[in-house]
């Protein structure tokens, strides 16, 4: 497709320059494949004809997966199928994010999203400002633990996504509200195991660097993680993120003895896997189903502001400032 060319897990798009700042956020992108696409779909129906009658929405769903996988070079899976609002809607699982999108019953067309028209309607869509809940519990904390804004990152260490924000996001956020004090940074782990078979190792090796070490060895190890993925990636530190690293517990060991601490034996014992796994499970109690996903919320305070993606600085900016109001 013209102006779409695929980088193994991350997909660019040509913009204009009024939605370049979209480019940062994949979930954003991916949106805007799928409606590209709904376009081209629509346009090769109406002048190549169609055909009427219903199919079963599993029906619906694998056709509409066997066209986005040939037309678009992503790969996507159905996770499910369900009628809503007379229409079909399909739940694809794509690089570890949940997408939503609508056929119609024929199978001949579909949507991203539903937009309603009346006030009183409700988009049962993944809205990002709607409200989760979710607790710090007792994770690692990046920067003043009394600070009056609280920020809680459920993440996959092998992640691309999580990656990207932390080489693109994380030091601006770090450098304009965690070291001045008005905002504290929770990580809570979101290994997605499925795709990312080393992300369950890498969560319980930052806690076992913890361990000895406090939150401040936890967040070195974790910046080392990342940055010998992106060596592993594209030969550089802070290189682009282009796909997912491949890498073994014996590299984990590796790193962590080059961060200053011995973790061979805590990472084989398994001993943080239960921990890990709670985490998992507040996630999706707060409605993450992909990563990165954050919380931002007053301190003190349960209940907060998602975003859903490795959204670019100005979208924290804005919760943020209106909390701090």
């Amino acid at each position: 497709m013209e102006g779409h060319e695929r980088k193994e897990e991350v997909i660019e798009i040509k913009l204009p320059k009024i939605t370049q700042g979209l480019r940062k956020n994949p979930w954003i992108i991916s949106t805007l494949v799928f409606g590209i696409l709904s376009a081209i779909f629509i346009i090769n129906n109406v002048f190549f004809g169609s055909y009427s009658g219903s199919v079963s929405p599993e029906q619906a769903g694998e056709k509409l997966a066997a066209f986005l996988n040939e037309n678009s070079e992503v790969e996507v899976s159905v996770k499910s199928t369900s009628v809503q609002n007379g229409l079909y809607k399909i739940e694809f699982d794509y690089q570890g994010n949940v997408i939503p999108i609508y056929t119609t019953m024929d199978g001949n067309f579909f949507i991203q999203d539903l937009i309603p028209l009346d006030s009183n309607s409700t988009n049962n869509g993944n809205t990002d400002l709607e409200s989760s809940t979710a607790s710090v519990d007792d994770d690692a904390v990046l920067g003043n633990k009394n600070a009056p804004i609280t920020i809680i990152e459920f993440s996959d260490y092998q992640c691309p996504f999580c990656r990207k924000f932390w080489g693109e996001t994380l030091g601006q956020l770090k450098k304009d509200y965690i070291d001045t004090g008005k905002v504290k940074l929770v990580f809570r782990d979101f290994p997605l195991s499925s795709l990312h078979p080393m992300a369950q190792a890498s969560a319980e090796a930052a806690e076992c660097v913890r361990e000895k070490g406090g939150d401040a060895a936890y967040f070195k190890f974790h910046d080392k993680m990342f940055e010998e993925q992106n060596i592993i990636d594209s030969g550089s530190a802070t290189g682009a993120v282009t796909k997912t690293a491949v890498y073994t517990n014996d590299d984990l060991k590796a790193w962590a003895k080059e961060t200053g601490y011995d973790i061979a034996s805590c990472l084989d014992s398994g001993k943080y896997k239960n921990e890990v796994l709670k985490d998992v499970s507040d996630a999706q109690a707060a409605g993450f189903q992909g990563t990165p996903g954050f919380l931002i919320m007053k301190s003190g305070e349960s209940s907060g502001t998602p975003l859903k993606g490795a959204y670019p600085i100005d979208s924290f900016k804005q919760i943020i400032d209106g909390l701090s109001a």
